[in-house]
């Protein structure tokens, strides 16, 4: 049997471009696996606006966390005290994946102005935190230092304390009140459901074997129905990022007391803005329902 030298020739380079091909596809995998923080977190070391731009008082609080290695990391908080609550009602507010915690500033002033105190939280990696780069573990160890700081430090009862978290910092927030069932209640706002169907929506990595490769799942939806205080979670119509309905799933799966808020034509950071006085007497009212019920 005479073999066509041309054919052997193909073949040999079909083999080869088959074994570059396989060997990019798994150096992207593991790309991806080691590197996926870099796609999740954009941290910025910008504070573009602090309590005093807006009339507040308030302290730099700088929290202390070990690491592994043995070297003492810090956290960066602004500490807003209400001049009005007797019972000393305190709300955690966590920023999203690319901001720092002068980007929550409109938030902390209104739940300022609703008569709580406000403990703005930054991530190590971001503002005047410790600089280095975030993932998963450390966001949940930083939230539950300043957690620690409240309850051990400030004396406040985890029953007066709310958690409120935009964006990513709403996956960080529903991980906190998983640890804590005993808070006072929980503000979710324009969130998702987990980093895997995040990911099928933007429909960017399709070709890649997610399952496999994904460490940081945040996996809001797998945890909510666990949750036992009740949750407000809010979302925008375009929001450009992240779909409404992801809220609206997770409203789906809680169990709890539950309030949905999806505010037509607002988008991922505008939700309170473009909600207006119907954003601000729904969050009112759950914040004044909740803190009637024992043990405020």
């Amino acid at each position: 049997m005479i073999v066509n030298p041309i054919l052997i020739i193909l073949f040999k380079v079909g083999l080869i471009v088959l074994a570059v091909g396989a060997i990019a596809y798994l150096t992207a995998c593991l790309f991806l696996f080691f590197r996926q923080t870099r796609f999740i977190f954009l941290p910025s070391r910008l504070i573009s606006i602090t309590p005093d731009d807006v009339g507040l008082s308030y302290q730099d609080i700088e929290l202390k966390i070990p690491t592994a290695s043995g070297k003492i990391e810090m956290i960066h908080c602004w500490w807003i005290p209400s001049e009005t609550n007797p019972n000393q009602k305190v709300i955690i507010d966590l920023h999203g994946n690319r901001n720092t915690i002068g980007a929550n500033m409109g938030y902390a002033e209104q739940f300022h102005q609703m008569g709580l105190s406000v403990l703005l939280v930054e991530y190590r990696g971001y503002g005047r935190s410790t600089e280095r780069f975030p993932s998963e573990k450390t966001v949940y160890e930083d939230v539950e230092t300043a957690w620690n700081y409240l309850v051990n430090e400030r004396q406040i009862n985890p029953n007066n304390i709310y958690i409120f978290g935009h964006s990513l910092g709403g996956a960080i927030a529903i991980n906190l009140a998983l640890n804590h069932p005993e808070i006072a209640g929980l503000i979710i706002e324009s969130s998702f459901t987990n980093i895997k169907e995040m990911i099928a929506y933007k429909k960017k990595y399709w070709m890649f074997p997610i399952n496999l490769i994904l460490t940081q799942k945040f996996d809001s939806l797998a945890k909510i129905s666990a949750l036992k205080m009740p949750i407000l979670l809010t979302h925008g119509t375009e929001d450009e990022l992240i779909p409404s309905t992801m809220s609206e799933a997770l409203f789906t799966a809680a169990t709890e007391s539950k309030q949905l808020l999806i505010v037509a034509g607002a988008g991922h950071n505008n939700v309170r803005q473009v909600g207006g006085n119907q954003y601000w007497q729904t969050v009112q009212q759950f914040l004044t329902l909740e803190s009637q019920k024992p043990g405020f």
